[in-house]
């Protein structure tokens, strides 16, 4: 692979918040089956905004992979034999064009300076793009946010880009457009994405499970308390088990979250 000099990534927001990322945001099996079904065979991947490499391709005599991840604090929990890693933003990808087969992007691009810079750094690098991201709207009625954080509901419901926005960049060049496959969140989820514990709602009482959900840990930390204080008595008094009784029986949930697959060639 083609690389060019990558440019200053500044101070990006994992270095305030990925402390002790990897403790609780693990890989979820059934997405990682998803994505790398999705891979298809390409030789050479670039991971963009890698971060600790959750749901990145093993290395292997028949595929390369580099990955690009600005965060020190995020190069630095990943692990003994993870891909080579080149400190770099999302918008300015140190990759020639069409330097990779494919190009992947997971739940990172809401968190970049330039999210329409770098989708279409995503698609000069390769003609095969992933790109996981959410249904904003969706993901803002979900029970902790609508009933005990509305003010980061409403914050979510405005976040881009999501994953109409993504699908039209990345697939403006493909023949058959992009492709958007819903991720469902299963019960005893692994990764502690901010809906993990739709049906396990005491982990949100824990400092350690909201410090590693982005959009918890950038908010207003007295809207926060306030939410986490009235999911503690909801959860004493019985009055969330009688509101969501209709969860007990679903083995997943759809919260949002979209996996969309574009390629261009």
């Amino acid at each position: 692979m083609t690389t060019s000099p990558a440019a200053d990534p500044g101070s990006p927001v994992y270095d305030t918040i990925g402390q002790g990322y990897i403790a609780h945001r693990r890989v979820e099996p059934s997405w990682a089956a998803v994505i790398n079904e999705q891979l298809g065979d390409g030789h050479i991947v670039v991971n963009v905004g890698a971060g600790t490499g959750n749901y990145e391709p093993v290395e292997s005599e028949d595929r390369g992979v580099l990955a690009v991840e600005p965060s020190t604090v995020m190069v630095g929990q990943r692990a003994a034999g993870a891909a080579p890693v080149v400190r770099a933003s999302g918008s300015a990808l140190p990759v020639a064009s069409g330097g990779a087969d494919v190009a992947m992007a997971i739940l990172t691009m809401h968190h970049w300076d330039d999210w329409a810079l770098g989708l279409t750094e995503l698609c000069r690098a390769a003609p095969r793009r992933l790109v996981l991201t959410m249904d904003f709207e969706m993901h803002a009625s979900f029970w902790f946010l609508q009933d005990y954080v509305p003010e980061v509901g409403q914050t979510t419901r405005v976040i881009e880009p999501g994953y109409e926005a993504v699908a039209s960049a990345i697939g403006a060049d493909a023949p058959d457009g992009a492709t958007v496959i819903p991720l469902l969140v299963p019960r005893d989820m692994r990764d502690g994405v901010l809906g993990a514990y739709w049906c396990r709602p005491e982990a949100y009482l824990d400092p350690a499970v909201r410090a590693n959900c982005s959009g918890l840990a950038l908010a207003d930390p007295a809207v926060v308390a306030r939410g986490v204080s009235a999911l503690k008595a909801d959860l004493a008094s019985g009055a969330w088990r009688r509101r969501h009784a209709d969860l007990d029986d679903l083995p997943a949930i759809d919260l949002g979250y979209r996996l969309v697959v574009a390629d261009a060639r």
